[in-house]
């Protein structure tokens, strides 16, 4: 990772701040990042949190107990910086070293990979996350993305067709 693919994972979170977040906007993400992963037939694992309230989760056939940890230390990341694990994991990467060397944080309970990603609301700011674990981070992040685009666009039945 540079200085520029930094700035795009950065202008990428700074685009997808949601208008509001209920839980049944919940329900919407959680079920469009199942079908996306169904029809892709992705061994994975979803989160959705809103605080510490998990407001969604899914496991779907490939995917296992592992990939709940994953989830765990990823969202942990989020919670602690405000900002989506794959882009804390490229920071670390742009200055030269890794966020196992260098954030000081128990890698057993923290994890920079990409997949965890911070629910952020107009006004408002970080009020929870979205995690899918079970793909190469780069492809548990895109999926995240993905999602929240289709649901600021407002065309999540996009995702089944």
């Amino acid at each position: 990772m540079n200085d520029r693919e930094v700035s795009e994972l950065e202008a990428q979170e700074a685009r997808l701040v949601l208008p509001r977040f209920t839980y049944e906007d919940a329900w919407t993400l959680g079920t469009l990042l199942v079908g996306m992963a169904r029809e892709r037939r992705a061994p994975v694992a979803i989160d959705i949190r809103r605080g510490p309230q998990q407001l969604f989760h899914c496991a779907l056939p490939g995917s296992s107990a592992d990939n709940d940890a994953w989830i765990d230390r990823k969202r942990r990341v989020v919670e602690r910086y405000g900002v989506s694990s794959f882009l804390v994991g490229a920071r670390f990467r742009a200055k030269g070293t890794t966020f196992e060397e260098s954030s000081r944080l128990d890698p057993d309970r923290y994890a920079a990979h990409g997949g965890a990603f911070p629910l952020a609301v107009e006004g408002v700011g970080v009020i929870g996350s979205v995690t899918v674990s079970g793909l190469p981070q780069a492809e548990d992040h895109a999926m995240v993305v993905e999602a929240l685009e289709r649901l600021i666009d407002g065309s999540p039945a996009s995702a089944a067709g």
